[in-house]
């Protein structure tokens, strides 16, 4: 019996791909056969050499580079997934972000997908076929303001372009979804929880309930695991989705409180 998700011979680019969420989807789609280009500032030490490529695609430059390095080593994209995106804003809510943390979080969240769709997409109408997965956050709709205001207004304008861009390419072939998590236990989010637990005396499960308590509890009980979000997004690109477009996927183990 074939495996129920098969993604052999896909040509792949995953951005953010060399840690958390994004490592696990490139191990995942790798495992399933695609060959798949991964992209960062930076190799971290022990990543694989094969299909990498050092870019900083929160600048216009970098994201050109990418795209040209897309071309010339696969020949072409069948999958594109827009991992990149975090926040650098400080806390103090609006009044505490200026216009430089504005720019920072719309080149960091919402530009490097434009600039490589723009650059990458026209290819898989070309050849009539690809899958665009953008990665976008439950702080869309369920904003802290305290910190994330900017955050957030990016997410949900990445989120309206996804929508406009699959109503114009999936006529063409190309269907373009979205992928909402909530808090995913990555490196970075267990070092945030610890140090919050530090701070409060705690340990790492207090750690946890202070970060679940400030989204306004998650009913699952824990953040999801990177590996369960790269379940959904292989999921997405694969032929057993291929009546999926223009549509958004939340999982944040039931975070978000309402319909």
């Amino acid at each position: 019996m074939d495996n129920f998700l098969n993604l052999k011979g896909r040509r792949v680019l995953v951005t953010a791909g060399t840690k958390g969420t994004g490592r696990a989807t490139v191990d995942l789609f790798r495992d399933l056969g695609a060959q798949v280009m991964a992209t960062a500032r930076s190799r971290p030490q022990g990543f694989p050499e094969e299909l990498f490529f050092a870019s900083d695609l929160t600048t216009a430059d970098g994201a050109l580079a990418m795209s040209n390095a897309v071309r010339e080593r696969l020949g072409g994209v069948d999958v594109i997934v827009h991992m990149l995106g975090g926040s650098s804003s400080p806390a103090g809510g609006f009044a505490a972000l200026d216009d430089n943390q504005w720019d920072a979080e719309m080149n960091l969240n919402l530009y490097p997908a434009v600039r490589l769709d723009r650059e990458l997409v026209p290819g898989m109408v070309a050849q009539g076929r690809g899958v665009v997965v953008h990665i976008t956050s439950i702080q869309r709709v369920l904003p802290l303001p305290e910190s994330t205001t900017a955050y957030a207004a990016a997410k949900a304008a990445l989120s309206t372009y996804s929508k406009a861009l699959s109503k114009e390419v999936s006529p063409k072939g190309v269907r373009v979804v979205r992928v909402s998590p909530g808090w995913i236990e990555t490196e970075a989010s267990v070092h945030l929880a610890e140090r919050l637990a530090e701070q409060a005396g705690g340990d790492y499960e207090a750690g946890k309930k202070m970060i679940m308590d400030g989204l306004g509890g998650i009913p699952l009980g824990r953040p999801s695991k990177p590996a369960e979000v790269a379940n959904l997004i292989a999921f997405l690109a694969s032929d057993r989705a291929a009546s999926i477009t223009g549509t958004e996927y939340t999982i944040d183990g039931g975070t978000v409180p309402t319909v």
